[in-house]
């Protein structure tokens, strides 16, 4: 099948490498000059694991290409998927501008019958936006169906999620529609689920928002068992085996960030606003992932004697999660510039995302690995789990620091190893517990 891609962030350019390896002729399009041309010198845009290789594949047996030309790639397809950015505006409300600028490209170019498939995420009637967007701009009296098939790939590990996606959901008007993209996903032997465009919008809102609270709420039972001197730990373990729990996103730590659960949290409680519903459970999800971060900022404060004044921490870990160079909402962010501004001198690593930061902060000092990070360092905090942090000779971070303080927040040590180093050792809902000896 010919299919045309809109937008080469990690949705889109996920979505066009595997359905090329699955045997498609896939274009994919992009109004950015500078990333069309480092895809078509094999250079990612993006840091995904496998995806350099993915794509040099399929380039190389002519299966994906690269354009500029929206015009060209929409009258060759035969499928057309919109894989566009919905940045949130100040008021959480999702920015639905490129949404409607892709679907005004697909108009004017519309020759022949199509399905538009909307795999942005997007709020419910956006499947109707982008009909009668298409219905008032074609030029041609071409008949046309517009799907919902929303993603759900995780960055950091968006190639296997998308070829072993826990379930497929096509939203259209009819079942003949539907098997369309069905026959396009057949050959990944998955879970089908088949709804109306508006409940397949739904979903994807409805399913990060979930998994946000899941995070939130390990965070708030984190927060009462540093109080109480529980172990966190211990807790989630015992509540996630329970099989109507789970454990998965029952990691407390310092909150969820990324390009999806912030937006999607927010944009679903705008979607209720505007029904008439207060959405109060997702509210206070948002309220606790927003003060995550500063209580841990206090925490190392109360440490340091009350001020951060002319005092050396490093942060090992920037991206907003592990294997991903995003610093979309990432944690680092809130936390540097909180210590900046109660002037500490930062020194950071991240074994990725060091270009990315520097847009945001040029002027601390990045540094080549993590021992360099703790040199000298009066405390020394972990922001993002990287399987390397977890592999440290701890002994040598002890040695090079002028403080053996080590704020973990993300729960990747042992607290009793740490203890016995040497360390005074915090984390996130168990550092009460190991101090009464657990």
């Amino acid at each position: 099948m010919n299919i045309c891609v809109i937008g080469t962030g990690y949705v889109g350019l996920v979505t066009g490498c595997v359905f090329s390896d699955l045997g498609n002729e896939v274009v994919c399009v992009d109004n950015n000059p500078d990333k069309i041309a480092m895809l078509e010198r094999g250079e990612m845009p993006i840091y995904e694991p496998g995806l350099e290789e993915l794509v040099k594949r399929n380039v190389d047996d002519r299966r994906l290409r690269f354009t500029m030309d929206m015009a060209e790639a929409v009258e060759y397809s035969d499928v057309v998927f919109i894989c566009v950015g919905t940045p949130p505006k100040e008021n959480g409300d999702p920015d639905m501008t490129y949404i409607q600028e892709a679907a005004k490209g697909i108009a004017r170019s519309l020759n022949r019958y199509k399905v538009i498939v909307n795999k942005s995420t997007v709020p419910v009637g956006t499947g109707n936006m982008v009909r009668e967007i298409i219905e008032t701009n074609r030029h041609r009296n071409v008949d046309f169906d517009v799907v919902s098939n929303p993603e759900f790939l995780r960055e950091g590990s968006a190639i296997k999620d998308t070829l072993e996606p826990d379930r497929i959901v096509i939203g259209a008007r009819n079942q003949v529609v539907a098997m369309k993209i069905l026959e396009l996903y057949a050959p990944l032997e998955r879970p089908m689920i088949i709804t109306d465009v508006a409940s397949a919008e739904m979903i994807k809102y409805a399913s990060n928002a979930f998994l946000a609270t899941k995070i939130s709420f390990a965070n708030s039972i984190a927060n009462i068992c540093d109080a109480v001197g529980a172990d966190v730990i211990q807790v989630i373990k015992g509540m996630g085996s329970d099989s109507r729990i789970g454990r998965a996103f029952l990691n407390a730590g310092l909150g969820y960030g990324g390009s999806c659960f912030p937006k999607d949290s927010s944009a679903l409680v705008r979607t209720a606003e505007k029904a008439g519903v207060n959405f109060k459970v997702l509210k206070a999800v948002m309220d606790v992932n927003k003060e995550q971060p500063m209580l841990f900022v206090d925490l190392l404060r109360v440490a340091m004697d009350g001020s951060f004044k002319g005092k050396k921490i490093g942060i090992l870990g920037l991206a907003f999660k592990p294997n991903t160079d995003d610093m979309r909402d990432a944690k680092s962010v809130e936390i540097i510039g909180k210590l900046l501004a109660e002037g500490a001198e930062i020194q950071a690593y991240d074994p990725i995302a060091i270009e990315n930061t520097k847009r945001i902060f040029p002027h601390i000092c990045y540094t080549e690995n993590a021992y360099d990070t703790a040199e000298g360092a009066d405390a020394l905090m972990i922001v993002t789990e990287w399987n390397e942090f977890k592999l440290l000779n701890m002994e040598r971070i002890k040695s090079v620091m002028k403080t053996p303080l080590l704020f973990d927040g993300r729960n990747v040590y042992d607290p009793l190893q740490l203890r016995r180093l040497g360390f005074e050792y915090h984390c996130i809902g168990r550092t009460k517990a190991v101090l009464n000896g657990k």
